[in-house]
């Protein structure tokens, strides 16, 4: 008697051309939508290429929208950004929503204290000084424990996020506006100062341009840069980085503050160019996202522009439906998620090739 079974091998893929890894990705995400439009279906009887329609007029659908959506992502990247040069040298850097509260704070910090001394312009330069610093300070406290110390920087960055929380909490309700409502009001409005100018008439523009300037330097400085070069290397062997003379301690720490500096921009962003205020929610998690963007594009800053689009697009498209069609939240939170699972699991498929074989065993 002969017992046959079926056999599945993973092997991890040498080489695979973009034309059939965006072959698969397309697959996967029509796979993806097929699904959502059988959950659509099943769970509220809608139509589902109403409802696709619904997610793109929510970010499409007017100007202001648009522009919004534009703005979302610029924020969005530019903190994503600042974690890429920390993911790549294997530093975990959690604490990427902290390093932008303290980016937040400096900036408000000079616009309520000397709004009404110095111009405007100057104004911004001095923000944008402070939250750098402030950014690049947060940033060097765990960098300086694991580089001389070892600890842990994925639980020692994730804790400094509440202790950044609690420190600004602590200065809303020194600068509450008015007294007694434990928040501050919108800074600066009767004078804008500190506030970004519009450029074309549009106050997200200069978001949007200063984000694309960080794209570009941050591809520029991993790939054409010594410093670069070396916390890939670093990233890579921490032997091979000692046997050819490159001071791990430094590098760590050096990286840990430019990534620290560039949470600060987004920490500026979001004060001068865009809410005008200060609150401990103001950076809303995306410390957090911008993980799962830099992930998602391999670490290169082109293709965040493109992760960075999608997920704020999901996002937008799933309020939209829940305010037409009078849904329950999750649902749209379903709608993401389910979306969302596809494109992770697209890089395993992107990664490895599974194959199967038969075998045969004889038995008594």
């Amino acid at each position: 008697m002969r017992n046959r079974g079926v056999h599945f091998h993973i092997s991890r893929r040498n080489d695979i051309s973009w034309r059939k890894a965006w072959g698969i990705r397309c697959a996967v995400m029509a796979l993806a939508f097929l699904l959502c439009g059988l959950i659509t279906m099943a769970a509220t009887g809608l139509n589902p290429i109403k409802v696709y329609a619904a997610m793109i007029d929510g970010n499409f659908g007017t100007s202001r929208r648009f522009w919004m959506l534009l703005q979302n992502m610029a924020v969005l990247l530019s903190i994503s950004l600042a974690l890429v040069p920390a993911f790549r040298m294997r530093f975990w850097n959690l604490g990427g929503d902290g390093q932008a509260l303290m980016g937040a704070l400096g900036a408000a910090a000079c616009m309520i204290l000397i709004g009404d001394k110095v111009p405007s312009f100057v104004l911004i330069l001095i923000m944008a000084v402070a939250s750098i610093v402030c950014g690049m300070v947060w940033a060097a406290i765990p960098a300086w424990f694991k580089a001389k110390f070892g600890t842990n920087e994925t639980l020692f960055t994730l804790m400094m996020n509440y202790v950044a929380i609690q420190l600004v909490a602590f200065f809303v309700i020194v600068w509450e506006m008015p007294k007694g409502s434990g928040k501050i009001g919108i800074i600066n409005q009767s004078t804008q100062a500190g506030w970004f100018p519009q450029i074309g008439g549009n106050k997200y523009l200069l978001n949007i341009l200063i984000a694309l300037l960080i794209t570009v330097g941050v591809y520029i400085y991993m790939r054409y840069s010594k410093q670069g070069y070396e916390l890939a290397v670093v990233g890579e062997s921490g032997s091979t980085a000692r046997y050819v003379g490159i001071k791990i301690q430094h590098v760590i720490i050096r990286t840990m503050m430019l990534s620290g500096a560039l949470c600060g921009i987004t920490g500026l962003l979001l004060v001068g160019g865009t809410d005008h205020t200060l609150t401990t929610t103001i950076v809303s998690g995306r410390g957090f996202t911008g993980v799962m963007v830099a992930w998602l594009a391999k670490f290169n800053p082109f293709v965040m522009i493109l992760t960075t689009f999608l997920l704020v697009f999901l996002k937008g498209g799933s309020s939209e439906i829940t305010t037409i069609f009078g849904l329950n939240q999750s649902f749209g939170d379903i709608i993401t998620g389910v979306l969302l699972f596809f494109i992770l699991g697209c890089d395993f498929f992107l990664n490895y090739t599974i194959s199967m074989s038969k075998s045969g065993k004889e038995a008594a």
